[in-house]
């Protein structure tokens, strides 16, 4: 069985490139490490600026669709991009209505669909981490809700790592807080870069999303209660 990726830059694979001449700084989504959590194959699909409506009329979507096989997941994580667009993709239009049309999608070629909320952005303001998706991600739960469909809570969880990690050390999840630490000196536009991330960044999600699919998979559930040592005779 594959697990099927879709969606935004911060879900995409790197594209080989890297920061500064430096291949220890590459820019990616958490798909491009997810293979190292879980022992299923791994196909990203995701596209840096895609949006629910680009990725269909890019042939994205029919491509993955195509690959499809019973049994199979699809993980889809959009938002980034939707809401620049809220006349077409607001999130309870356009955006809503094309997440329902994928989740539909993917149940009829027998696969399983999990929807994903927007990993944060790590925007602080005098100590604070901004909310930075509206109304976005609690579209997604409801839409999940409504739907029956599995949902990876990633806004809230990337919230805590950044907030747990503190506004100085949750820099090193993004190429110009990992650059700042290697005294690398980058450009201006990646300086103000807060949404992608470098390896480690990428990587503490990707585990996260492993972990929500190893529950999905009942990974576990058939194993014997270790807590028994507790128990006095």
């Amino acid at each position: 069985m594959t697990i099927h990726l879709a969606g935004d830059s911060t879900v995409a694979p790197t594209d080989g490139g890297a920061t500064a001449g430096r291949p220890d700084l590459p820019l990616l989504g958490w798909g491009d490490e997810l293979q190292q959590f879980t022992a299923e194959p791994v196909r990203n699909h995701a596209k840096g600026g895609a949006t629910t409506l680009s990725f269909r009329e890019e042939g994205r979507w029919d491509a993955l669709a195509a690959e499809l096989r019973p049994g199979d997941t699809v993980v889809i994580q959009f938002g980034h991009n939707d809401q620049k667009e809220p006349e077409l993709l607001a999130a309870d239009g356009g955006y809503r209505e094309r997440l329902a049309a994928f989740t539909a999608e993917t149940r009829a070629a027998g696969a399983r669909p999990v929807l994903a909320t927007s990993v944060e952005r790590r925007m602080f303001h005098e100590g604070a981490l901004r909310h930075s998706h509206g109304p976005y991600p609690a579209a997604v739960r409801a839409l999940g809700k409504e739907l029956d469909v599995p949902v990876i809570d990633l806004t809230p969880f990337t919230r805590w790592l950044y907030t747990w990690l503190g506004e100085g050390e949750s820099a090193a999840l993004f190429v110009h807080g990992a650059a700042a630490d290697l005294r690398i000196e980058v450009d201006e536009k990646l300086q103000k870069d807060n949404t992608h991330y470098t390896t480690a960044g990428a990587a503490a999600v990707a585990r996260f999303v492993a972990e929500h699919l190893h529950v999905l998979n009942g990974v576990g559930d058939d194993q014997e209660p270790l807590g028994q040592w507790l128990v006095r005779p």
